[in-house]
């Protein structure tokens, strides 16, 4: 089998777009089975939780641990990452997702396996998932020119968006027809066919000046760009907050709908697609919305919009309620987070993207595992649709707090 070269193509008219780009062709097809196999996984195990005990702090505990990797070893995957070997470093992360939900899959179909089996499983995954997403991350920013990252990663962000919608209806269709574990054994299938679309792929890690240094000055140099690249830093200190909210509503969500609202899993379903539509269309705009205005107010403004968002699910007590909220949160975080992998990318150097990236993603979800654990209290000891109001009004606030900083000034 012939590899392709995974090197950055010069914007010429002999390449007139992404799609004339078969390293980015390989990457989009894989990425997107990727997030198929995750869509219905991400449904599948809350639901397995649901199941087995009926509690919301049980199943935000579960989002709170899955979001530990990102937190606690993102820094150092990245340094790892520009220190190797990109496509086998995504191929071999797959493959031990795939062996670890099939053994997963293996425990539901002889047995039961404990909660806390299913939390230190759900950590382990999320690490591996995180792995493969810095990977691709440096591979998508080799592969495609400079000047055409924002349409590469709205592409991302479109088949990734379609494939949710596609996701959450077949996950509702599954776990209505089987046994909720069946989720995984497809997820599994999924992603080992992944691995075979990667295996045409040739890559090799950005070149790198520091070749010989320790992996603790690697460490450092991350750090030192991005005190250097300050508007990225705001970028990323906004994102803390931004993410607690975003997490508090997600984790809350699927709770809120079968317990609150009493959906059935197809309904359930069919309700989270809503947020893939709206995906969909902020993938399909952001391009345009990018050409007129700069990154950090766009950011901004969607900090509040989706705030609003939050808002609908908080005053509307029902399906269509939770439908038209999560299609408009959808949309606005879409819109907001190509924006800043587009940012990322674009203002960091090729040899430290794996490091930018792994500095950068660990501060993302610094606040979320508190946030999600105390939304599930919150929703113990009160109501779900609380933990919407408080995100709603957390939102306001962080956009009051960045539309009077730098980021309102960001030039495009």
């Amino acid at each position: 089998m012939s590899e392709i070269n995974v090197h950055t193509t010069p914007v010429t008219s002999s390449v007139p777009s992404l799609w004339r780009n078969p390293s980015f062709i390989i990457l989009f097809a894989a990425s997107g089975i990727i997030a198929l196999g995750n869509q219905i996984y991400e449904l599948a195990l809350p639901l397995i939780l649901y199941e087995l005990t009926k509690s919301p702090v049980t199943m935000s505990t579960m989002r709170g641990i899955e979001f530990l990797p990102n937190l606690f070893l993102a820094m150092f995957i990245g340094v790892l990452m520009d220190r190797v070997h990109k496509k086998w470093w995504s191929i071999g992360s797959i493959v031990l997702q795939v062996f670890l939900l099939l053994t997963l899959f293996l425990f539901f179909q002889y047995g039961q396996p404990s909660v806390h089996l299913l939390y230190g499983c759900g950590f382990i995954l999320m690490t591996l998932s995180y792995a493969f997403r810095n990977a691709s991350a440096g591979m998508i920013k080799q592969s495609v020119p400079t000047p055409m990252l924002t349409s590469a990663n709205a592409a991302l962000g479109f088949t990734t968006t379609l494939i949710s919608i596609m996701g959450a209806t077949l996950s509702g269709l599954l776990l209505m027809l089987s046994n909720l574990y069946t989720g995984l054994l497809i997820t599994t299938i999924l992603l080992a066919v992944s691995c075979i679309i990667l295996l045409p792929l040739r890559s090799t890690p950005a070149a790198r000046q520091t070749s010989a240094q320790s992996f603790w000055l690697d460490f450092k140099e991350g750090w030192v760009e991005l005190r250097h690249n300050h508007m990225l830093l705001l970028i990323s200190i906004t994102v803390i907050f931004i993410n607690a909210t975003t997490g508090m509503v997600d984790a809350t969500v699927i709770f809120y709908a079968k317990d609150t609202l009493q959906l059935h899993n197809l309904e359930l379903g069919l309700v989270l697609s809503a947020a893939g539509v709206g995906g969909l269309i902020g993938s399909l705009v952001v391009n345009s919305l990018r050409r007129k205005y700069s990154a950090g107010v766009l950011i901004v403004v969607t900090t509040l919009l989706e705030g609003f968002a939050f808002l609908l699910l908080f005053w509307f007590h029902s399906a269509y309620g939770l439908a038209v909220g999560l299609f408009l949160s959808g949309m606005f975080q879409t819109v907001s987070t190509i924006c800043i992998w587009t940012f990322r990318q674009e203002t960091t150097p090729h040899h430290m993207i794996g490091r930018i990236s792994g500095i950068t993603g660990s501060l993302f979800k610094l606040g979320m595992p508190l946030a999600i654990w105390g939304s599930g209290w919150i929703s113990e000891l009160s109501n779900p649709a609380a933990v919407f109001g408080i995100a709603a009004l957390c939102n306001v606030i962080i956009f009051i707090c960045c539309r009077y900083s730098a980021l309102w000034d960001q030039n495009k």
